[in-house]
């Protein structure tokens, strides 16, 4: 198995382990199911190539109706919390100057997430938290039909928040760490 086979193979387990398994996206089983989830490693080193595999995904969801969304995975860059939120600012405004605004949502995901006047060990950040920095690609297009069927999605985070709360920080833990194993 090759690392890149590795990296995927970890990350697909933590979107099954607690994305899924939690309920964290109600949105995600049926896309992962349908083999729509794109996930895709990039070794980018730079910010210019963090951007640049970034507009690749985007090029390769314009090309490939099939892919509903995709996983950008930063195995070996992106480490540092934030500086990774300072490439997520630059990314969104960088796919608004490509054209992609209204197009493609991104969502972001890192092993150290730690939500605004958060406590570093609060579960609550596990929502957000995964194996490896990662950008999501989501197409505004899906969004707004899996929103038109689904009652009250402004509770998600609440609800979200919710679970890893009453879960608790141990268990949290032990699931993101299954996914690495």
């Amino acid at each position: 198995m090759t690392q890149n086979e590795k990296v995927i193979n970890q990350t697909k387990a933590w979107l099954q382990k607690v994305v899924i398994g939690l309920n964290f996206c109600p949105f995600a089983k049926p896309v992962f199911e349908q083999g729509k989830v794109h996930f895709q490693v990039s070794d980018a080193q730079s910010l210019e190539c963090c951007l640049e595999d970034l507009v690749a995904e985007a090029l390769r969801l314009d090309q490939h109706s099939s892919i509903e969304t995709t996983l950008l995975i930063y195995e070996s860059s992106l480490q540092d919390f934030e500086n990774f939120l300072d490439v997520v600012d630059i990314a969104n405004d960088f796919m608004e100057e490509q054209g992609y605004e209204g197009i493609y949502q991104l969502a972001s995901f890192h092993p150290d997430y730690c939500f605004a006047d958060s406590d570093d060990d609060d579960p609550a950040n596990y929502t957000n938290r995964s194996p490896y920095p990662m950008l999501h690609l989501i197409r505004e297009s899906s969004i707004e039909r899996a929103l038109a069927n689904y009652k009250n999605p402004e509770n998600i985070p609440d609800t979200n928040i919710k679970v890893a709360q009453e879960l608790g920080l141990e268990k949290m833990q032990s699931l993101l760490k299954e996914a690495l194993e």
